[in-house]
């Protein structure tokens, strides 16, 4: 789960962390009272006016716009609150701003870069830092990876003191500012492992020309699975940034993400639903979606599965590849002709069935009256449902 930079910020101020602070609104109604808050709360006679959406690149898109006075950022404000801001990470179709942070202006002397997340191919998880910050991550990985260093935490002992001094110099921090780096560094540690999240970012990471470390920015990403742990985090979800098919999906428990292919899948089991991309790719296929829908799929798991998947109009031909362990095929055959008979289907569907009671489910499907295309084998349904779209 994502949360936005003004929610994240919350987190990290209470844990001890030093932000940028400020005032968000969702109304343009507001601002002038926004504006005038953070002048009177925070001392702030210039501001930065914030786009809240869960994308990164907003300062490129037009969603960050400093403001030399109140005027200004009353017209920012303006300007950016209801925009479509496009990023390189919203897609062309861009994401619609819906709250905006009136946000003090900082005097920064310096930017860094700081992440925590879980290196997978260690099985630790990984704090670094760069002088690069302000950037995106990725650039700077590609071209300068000398310029990320990292720390790997022994799980049962946390970022140790030797480790956090390590980051800290790394960025080129001495006295006061170094201390003040040890102290924040531990404290991240601490709100990444009790929040159970996945990611935990801050770009840029400021000194002011004060000599005070500041999260200018932060991204805070979680662990759904540790979600009913922490129902104050759940809370911050905002169902608006996220995609309203996987929306629905997670009403019936269906693993669903929107791609943008033109063959819908549905299977049952992550692995299989990964190997059934991989081919659909493999014969010139592109999958629109991953669908897993379970173990315990049903007449109705199937039938929400489907009207999700055709949901997305540029699905042009669905495959369903199902093994029955868990789940017995006859029982999903029932669900595809019960499903196609209710939804009126328009796209050619195509049917693997391999497992348990696999030949009852094809007798079922041969005798039904619904249209549907038969496949044998894993590779021959993908290239018949290929060709289904790429001939609708």
């Amino acid at each position: 789960m994502k949360i936005h930079e003004y929610q994240a910020k919350e987190l990290l101020k209470g844990y001890g962390i030093p932000i940028q602070d400020g005032v968000t609104i969702e109304d343009a109604a507001q601002a002038e009272a926004a504006v005038d808050q953070v002048n009177a709360e925070l001392g702030a006679e210039q501001y930065v006016i914030k786009a809240q959406i869960h994308a990164g690149g907003r300062g490129k898109g037009g969603g960050v716009k400093f403001s030399t006075s109140r005027e200004k950022a009353l017209e920012n404000i303006q300007n950016i609150l209801g925009m479509t801001l496009i990023t390189h990470q919203t897609g062309a179709e861009g994401r619609l701003v819906k709250k905006v942070m009136v946000a003090e202006a900082l005097d920064i002397k310096q930017e860094f870069y700081a992440a925590i997340t879980l290196d997978r191919a260690k099985g630790m998880d990984t704090f670094m830092v760069s002088s690069e910050g302000g950037m995106e991550i990725e650039e700077v990985a590609k071209t300068s990876p000398e310029k990320i260093v990292k720390e790997a935490i022994v799980p049962g002992f946390g970022l140790r003191s030797f480790q956090a001094r390590n980051l800290a110099l790394a960025l080129g921090l001495e006295g006061a500012a170094a201390k003040q780096a040890v102290g924040m560094f531990q404290k991240l540690y601490k709100l990444y492992r009790e929040l159970d999240c996945s990611i935990v970012e801050i770009n840029p990471l400021i000194v002011t020309e004060q000599g005070d470390l500041v999260a200018l920015d932060a991204k805070i990403n979680f662990d759904d699975n540790a979600l009913y742990l922490h129902k104050d985090v759940a809370e911050m979800r905002d169902l608006d940034e996220e995609d309203p098919s996987e929306v629905e999906a997670g009403k019936f428990d269906l693993n669903y993400i929107k791609l943008d292919g033109s063959v819908g899948c549905m299977v049952n089991g992550a692995g299989l639903a990964m190997a059934t991309m991989d081919i659909i790719k493999q014969v010139g296929g592109s999958p629109a979606n991953f669908l897993d829908v379970g173990g315990g799929a049903n007449v109705e798991t199937v039938k929400n599965g489907f009207r999700i998947i055709l949901s997305d109009p540029n699905v042009k031909a669905v495959l369903i590849n199902i093994f029955g362990g868990i789940v017995r095929c006859d029982r999903i055959a029932n669900g595809i002709i019960e499903a196609v008979k209710v939804l009126d289907l328009n796209v050619p569907v195509v049917v693997r069935l391999a497992g348990t009671n696999a030949e009852i489910a094809k007798e079922l499907l041969a005798n039904s009256d619904v249209d549907l295309i038969s496949a044998d084998s894993f590779e021959d349904a993908a290239i018949k449902v290929v060709e289904a779209a790429a001939g609708n």
